[in-house]
Parts: structure tokens; C-alpha cells; sequence
């Protein structure tokens, strides 16, 4: 068979990869060298120059959006449909994998998976039966301790806590919450894999059966995996199989959710009859664009090392742009961005990157002032949303009826007369029981436990889902949804709060319909899930949890992109604006004080620095009003560490000259020589910006920003004796010097 066809359009690093015949293989992808390119012809390699069978290749992906774009290039570069090659998430796979083996793994056939909000609720509830002092260890605390043990693949029983009182508390709740998924037939996102673990160590003729079948492993985004999925795929890598990770250290920026970066840095040791190949060739950015890039993250230590060059033109310079405060930064971009669009381009080709969720505010607020469209990207996804749970909570209840969250999420959804005394009544029930929510209602019902009026509603609540259950067995699935979503009350329940928020609710629920009735039978091969053991609707319940899990822009008119730095990994744009460039803000304080948080910061800057293909501003204000605060600010080290020659400041009419060099790490404070615009003025007075003015009490300072127009506007002035502070007008008296 002919085979060139698959390495025509590589490059040398490229073909080196895709037809390495080295047992294991690390590549080093930069970002914008076409990892999924190689992985995609690697596949391809093997099963058209190799003969290996699709059937004998495992691809692991971090969104099920990555699976199925890789699947169906795979199928477009070698011309025919593959069903059953196993392309997936950690989790979508080791879910699978679950579903085949579920006795053997010690779970209900019919297991259901808790998303992060109904395990948070579990565990709120478990604290409260265990009388844990919420304040002092709040359940987001609780749910995060869990979670990262369940990451490091360590269970209570694994952990001991030397009498520490953190430790001992932590566990005492983790053993509490191990119990009640186990009673509720229940799993998290952070069980799945765990539990996938597991079932190979504690079953080795399992474990010998996927070896054998899947010898081929190929791993993208590899430097995000953490503890428990490295370990998942060692195990299932044995001696004999192969394993091609693909991956980029200097993009590894999740550390503060479990990623570790050793698990790239060490593949060579732990692997090591491993061929390295480095993908450095760029087609995304501009020659200026990678230049600052490659200085910036030569600043980090313990590098596998790689440099990104492009054959392209050399581009524009970065632009820095330099901000009297967060307002004026807003206004910049915004202005920035008109220019874009005016000039005949895609507003979606332009992204603002931000380090925090809070700084998107006053970049909103600057939109909607000029009316130009714009998305928060990554924002609540469709299977967060609040009257999308409700419903799937009911469509839950079908399944199973001992799904304790599901019945705290909707008893009283829409409202019925089940109050908090009468929920408390029942968690008390269950816990003496030791049995589900569901037959707690029923014997406080039959114990005559609830005052007569409760218990009808109690009772009137169990009969609706038995009712809905009844009704919906000969449906289809589409149907069942529709079926549930009208009959549940819940949309006559939304219609009562009234306005777009409503429609845009019962909109949703009518989108759920969409969803059941496009979803498509998941068995792809002889060891898919078996839907006469799991009804079509658990399996798209179980779809429902692991989509929550990716994050996808909704379709929508041309609009300006706003997003988090950690956002925007994966992503590229023509335009890109790198706000808030603040020592403190970015690198955030929080990592600021140990090399390792300080690295991952520069990691995802240079990720920042990577989305950019043709155009990149960098802007920083001198003052920024964060949580409440007015904070004088020193510019980013990143910053800094961007060669001069590859900089270009923006110097607006109104601002008096002041090189940015000269104020990295400068702790002077304003009025002291930084710059200010001086014909920017407070709306409906007589004061601008960067004026001298004189307080009765405080003295002369320089008026540094404002809010509000008018008598009622409020002004931060910076006094020579006392600092600053904030003033109203119409109080301050405030006399105009000059």
C-alpha cells in the first residue's frame, strides 16, 4: 500500500514522529507546531505502514470536543469509519471501562456520576449530620480535600493524619462521603479514574485482557495529567506496549488542579528506551510574536527545552500600552478593538485575556458603553445551568430512585410545601436507617413522623415521579425529556419569575429536548456499554456529567472573545490583549513568593504571549480598583523580561512621555514623577485627571481617578502627607490649584 500520502504534508520533525519506529515516544509539541497533526498521522501511520489494527489503538484526549474532532480527522486522512477504536477523555474512557466491569469494580450496575454541584450538596449535607462547624471547614474546603486526594489515588483508609486536626477532620468526612456514594449506588469525576485504577490492579486477568488488545497508547496535552491518570496509563502500558505522549512543559499551567509537570519532565526515566522529538516549527504567530515568547520562558528553570521559530514574515512589534487606571485600560481596548472591526475584520479573531474572573467587569462595562458584542468564554456551560440540573435531576429519578442528591435537588422543586424542617426530618430518617433520601420519605410518610399537610406533599412528590416514571417507559428518549420537563412543573415554574431570564430558562429546557433527541447510541463495539443493562437514557445522563466537563463557546453573531488566561489554552486569535500586566494581579500574588507557583505564571503567560497570531498588546495600569481596593501598581516582570528591541510603546496625546522600563520594580508611589493624563475629565465638573488640588484638612494632591459624574462623583486623590483617599464632591470642597 502506498503510504506517502500520510507524510507529504509533515515537516522533518513531523515525519520523525509520525514514523518513529522507537517503542516509546516523548514529542515535544510548542505551541502552534500541529501536535494534533502528528498525532492524527500517527495513528494513520500505524494502521496503513504498520497494519496495526484500529482495534489495538488507545487515544487519550483531555475534552470529548478534542475525541471527536480527532476521530473524524482520523477518518478523513485514512477514508473510512472506525467505531470501534477507542479515542476519548481519561474519563469518558475509564467510564467505559466501568460500565463493562462494573461488578468486578465493586459498583451498582446502574451507578450514577455526581457533577461538582451535587457532590458539593452531598457533602454539605454530610457535615451537617456529622455536626461539622461550617465556618471553620467550609464543604468547598471539604470537596476539594477529597477531590485531590482521589487525584494522588489515595483513599481515608490510605491517609493517616498523625493527630492533625485539619487531617483528622478531612478524613473523618471523607470517610463519611465514601460511605454514602457507596449506599447511593454514586460516583464522582475524580472515582472514575480511581476506580478504573483499581479494577486493573485487583484484577489481573482484566488488566492482561486491555494490555494485550491495546498496544498502542498515544496521549495528547500530556502535560496536564496528574497522578492518578499517569498511573492509569503505566499500568496499562505494562513492559510491551507503546506509548507516544505528546505534550509541551513550558504549557503546563494547571498545577492548581492537580497536574503535574514531573510527569512530562520524567517520561524518559520512567520509560527509558524513550525517543524525544521536538516540534519547534511555528504556523500560528509571527517571528516578533514566538522572539518574545522563547525570551520570556527562558527565564524558567528545569526546561526540556525547545525554541519556536516560524518561517513567516517578522510581524509587528508587541505593543505596551501603559493605563492611568483600570478604566482607562478598558477604554484602550475597547477603542483598539473599533479600529479592528471597522478595518473589516472578525471581532472573533480578537481576544482579551485576563489573569482573574474579576477584571472582565469593567471590560464589559467598556462594551456595552459602544454596543459592540461580546462572550465570556468558558462562562456557565448548558449542563450547569440551574433549570438544566433541575431537569436532569428528574430524568435521574427515572433511573434511580435512591439518587440522594437528585431527590435533595428537586423535592421541592418547583415549590410543593416541603419545607427545610420537613427535608431535615427525612435526612434524619436516613441516617437512622441508613438508607436513601427516597425510602427515608417513604417511612416518614408511613411512621406518621411529618405533620399530615407535609407528609401529602411528601407523598404527593413520590407519586409524581412513580407517575412520570410509569409514563415514560414506552417513550423514546427525546420524548422522556420532553415528557419530564413539561410534566415536573418546571416550566410553569420558571414562567413565574417573569422577563428574558425566564425565557431564556424554559428556552434551555426546550434545548434539553434538542439534546436527548440528536444523541446518538454510544455502543461502537462488541465492549461498549450493553443497553440492555443501562437504559439509553442512563447513558445520556452519563454523557450529560461528562460534557459538564468541557468547555465549548456557544454559536452565537460575531463577537469580541473575553476569557481567563487558563481559558484560553488550545486557542489562537489574530488580535490578542494581554490585560492587566500588574505585579501582583499578573503574576498573581499568590504565587508570587515560591519559584515554583512564580514558573507556572510564567508558563501561562507564555501561553498568553502564544495565542496571538498576527497582533499582541500587552497593557498595565498605574491604579486599579480591585475587590473594593484602590491599588498603585508596579508593572509586570514579564514584562521586563520581553527584550526591548521586540517592544513598541503606545504613546497617546494625552500622556506626558515616561519610558515602562523605568518603573518595573519601582515601589514609588504617583506624584512622584509617574505619568498622568491631564484632559481627562470628570463628567458635569471643573477636575480632571492629573490635577492639583487642595483639601481643607488633607492638604494638596493629585486627583488620580473618578467615579460617577457631577456633585455625587467621587475622585481618588493622592495627598502629599496622607496618601490616598476617596472624596465626594459635593462634601470634599475640594479648591483647583493651578
Amino acid at each position: 500500500m502506498d503510504v506517502s500520502h500520510i507524510l507529504d504534508s509533515l515537516n522533518d520533525e513531523q515525519r520523525n514522529a509520525v514514523a518513529s519506529p522507537a517503542q516509546n515516544l516523548l514529542v515535544l509539541a510548542g505551541a502552534g507546531s500541529g501536535k494534533t497533526r502528528v498525532l492524527v498521522h500517527r495513528i494513520a501511520w500505524l494502521m496503513q505502514a504498520e497494519g496495526v489494527s484500529p482495534f489495538a489503538i488507545l487515544a487519550v484526549t483531555f475534552t470529548n470536543k478534542a475525541a471527536r474532532e480527532m476521530r473524524g480527522r482520523i477518518e478523513e486522512l485514512v477514508g473510512m469509519s472506525f467505531g470501534g477504536m477507542w479515542v476519548g477523555t481519561f474519563h469518558g474512557l475509564a467510564h467505559r471501562l466501568l460500565r463493562s466491569h462494573w461488578q468486578e469494580a465493586g459498583l451498582a450496575e446502574d451507578f450514577q456520576i455526581l457533577d461538582a454541584d451535587d457532590q458539593l450538596r452531598l457533602i454539605k449535607r454530610l457535615n451537617q449530620s456529622l455536626r461539622i462547624d461550617e465556618e471553620r471547614w467550609p464543604a468547598r474546603q471539604c470537596q476539594w480535600y477529597i477531590n485531590s486526594q482521589k487525584d494522588e489515588g489515595l483513599r481515608a483508609d490510605n491517609i493517616e493524619h498523625f493527630d492533625d486536626e485539619y487531617t483528622k477532620t478531612m478524613l473523618q468526612i471523607y470517610k463519611a462521603y465514601e460511605e454514602a456514594c457507596e449506599r447511593g449506588g454514586m460516583i464522582d469525576f475524580g472515582e472514575i479514574l480511581l476506580r478504573a485504577h483499581e479494577l486493573w490492579l485487583h484484577n489481573p486477568q482484566i488488566l492482561q485482557h486491555y494490555q494485550k488488545r491495546f498496544q498502542y497508547i498515544l496521549v495528547d496535552e500530556f502535560q496536564d495529567t496528574n497522578t492518578i491518570q499517569y498511573a492509569w496509563l503505566r499500568v496499562l502500558a505494562g513492559r510491551d506496549n507503546q506509548l507516544m505522549v505528546v505534550g509541551d512543559d513550558d504549557q503546563s499551567i494547571y498545577g492548581w488542579r492537580g497536574a503535574r509537570i514531573e510527569n512530562i519532565q520524567q517520561f524518559s526515566k520512567d520509560f527509558p528506551d524513550t525517543e524525544t522529538v521536538r516540534l519547534e516549527q511555528n504556523y500560528r504567530s509571527t517571528a516578533n510574536i514566538l522572539n518574545a515568547a522563547n525570551k520570556l520562558i527562558a527565564h524558567n528553570q528545569g526546561r526540556l527545552g525547545k525554541n519556536l521559530w516560524t518561517d513567516g514574515a517578522e510581524g509587528e512589534p508587541i505593543y505596551i500600552y501603559e493605563a492611568f487606571n483600570e478604566q482607562d485600560e478598558a477604554r484602550f481596548i475597547v477603542d483598539r478593538l473599533q479600529d479592528w472591526s471597522n478595518d473589516g475584520n472578525q471581532r472573533a479573531d480578537a481576544a482579551v485575556l485576563y489573569r482573574s474572573n474579576a477584571q472582565s467587569r469593567e471590560l464589559e462595562d467598556a462594551l456595552l458603553r459602544v454596543g459592540m458584542p461580546y462572550r465570556i468564554y468558558g462562562g456557565h456551560r448548558f449542563y450547569e445551568r440551574l433549570e438544566i440540573k433541575n431537569a436532569l435531576a428528574y430524568l435521574r429519578l427515572l433511573v434511580n430512585r435512591h439518587d440522594d442528591t437528585s431527590v435533595e435537588r428537586v423535592i421541592n422543586v418547583p415549590t410543593r410545601g416541603i419545607g427545610g424542617r420537613t427535608v431535615e426530618t427525612i435526612r434524619q430518617v436516613a441516617r437512622e436507617h441508613n438508607c436513601s433520601l427516597w425510602q427515608a420519605c417513604v417511612e416518614s410518610s408511613n411512621q406518621s413522623l411529618l405533620s399530615s399537610r407535609a407528609a401529602n406533599a411528601v407523598h404527593g412528590f413520590l407519586q409524581l415521579i412513580d407517575d412520570m416514571a410509569k409514563a415514560c417507559e414506552t417513550l423514546e428518549l427525546h420524548e422522556k425529556a420532553e415528557y419530564i420537563v413539561q410534566n415536573s412543573g418546571l416550566i410553569k415554574h420558571h414562567e413565574k419569575e417573569g422577563g428574558e431570564k425566564a425565557r431564556a430558562r424554559i428556552e434551555n429546557l426546550e434545548e434539553l429536548v434538542t439534546a436527548a433527541s440528536s444523541f446518538d447510541d454510544p455502543g461502537m463495539g462488541e465492549e461498549e456499554i450493553d443497553l440492555k443493562s443501562t437504559s439509553l437514557l442512563a447513558a445520556f445522563l452519563d454523557q450529560a456529567s461528562l460534557d459538564a466537563g468541557d468547555t465549548q463557546a456557544d454559536a452565537s453573531e460575531d463577537a469580541v472573545q473575553l476569557m481567563t488566561l487558563h481559558s484560553a489554552k488550545g486557542l489562537e486569535f489574530q488580535l490578542v490583549f494581554l490585560a492587566g500586566m500588574e505585579e501582583g494581579l499578573f503574576p498573581h500574588k499568590m504565587s508570587m513568593d515560591n519559584l515554583v507557583g512564580l514558573e507556572e505564571e510564567r508558563r501561562l503567560c507564555y501561553v498568553g504571549i502564544t495565542r496571538a497570531k498576527s497582533k499582541l498588546y500587552m497593557c498595565y495600569a498605574e491604579s486599579r480598583r480591585l475587590h473594593g481596593d484602590v491599588n498603585l501598581c508596579r508593572p509586570s516582570r514579564f514584562i521586563k523580561e520581553i527584550p526591548q528591541d521586540l517592544v513598541e510603546e503606545i504613546r497617546l496625546k494625552t500622556t506626558i512621555n515616561r519610558g515602562f522600563s523605568a518603573g518595573i520594580g519601582n515601589g514609588s508611589s504617583l506624584g512622584s514623577g509617574r505619568s498622568l493624563r491631564n484632559d481627562i475629565e470628570v463628567p458635569n465638573t471643573e477636575i480632571s485627571l492629573g490635577q492639583r488640588v487642595a483639601h481643607g484638612k488633607f492638604g494638596e494632591g493629585v486627583v488620580l481617578n473618578y467615579e460617577g459624574q457631577g456633585s455625587n462623583a467621587r475622585v481618588q486623590v493622592n495627598f502629599d502627607a496622607v496618601g490616598s483617599k476617596w472624596l465626594v464632591l459635593s462634601y470634599a470642597n475640594l479648591e483647583v490649584l493651578g
